[in-house]
């Protein structure tokens, strides 16, 4: 679970079409650049809330990205909660293994994306969707 006091009004994105994903890589990024993030951080997270948008529109049939400035007291950090109501990952160790997919991609988004934040947490559940929240602390 992400530590962290929230520092302002999280800003939410529906996350319906491709424009969609677009949208909230722009916000991550210039919530990124106002956390102060090096910009290989804001890199980063760019990517890894890239890939998870794109899977909550895909797999999840759409849903929302919530982003806000965190800190934990001695850093800042930028924290994005993805919702969906989609069917759910009925595996979540196997769907974060490098190489599996359900799709026709190479099978890197879940664990690529984790490995690219500092924190990631899954929640889901057959038919009930899916909750991932990452974060990326400054350095």
């Amino acid at each position: 679970m992400t530590a962290g006091v929230d520092l302002g009004v999280p800003a939410t994105r529906a996350i319906r079409s491709d424009e969609d994903v677009v949208r909230v890589r722009q916000l991550v990024r210039t919530t990124a650049v106002a956390a102060k993030l090096s910009l290989v951080d804001q890199t980063k997270l760019v990517t890894a809330a890239s890939e998870l948008a794109r899977n909550t529109l895909i797999y999840g049939g759409g849903g929302t990205a919530e982003v806000t400035t965190v800190e934990d007291g001695r850093r800042r950090g930028v924290r994005i909660v993805f919702v969906d109501q989609g069917p759910g990952i009925p595996d979540i160790d196997l769907a974060l293994t490098d190489g599996y997919t359900t799709g026709g991609g190479l099978g890197l988004g879940l664990s690529g994306a984790r490995r690219l934040v500092d924190e990631f947490d899954i929640w889901t559940a057959v038919g009930a969707g899916t909750r991932i929240t990452v974060t990326k602390w400054s350095r």
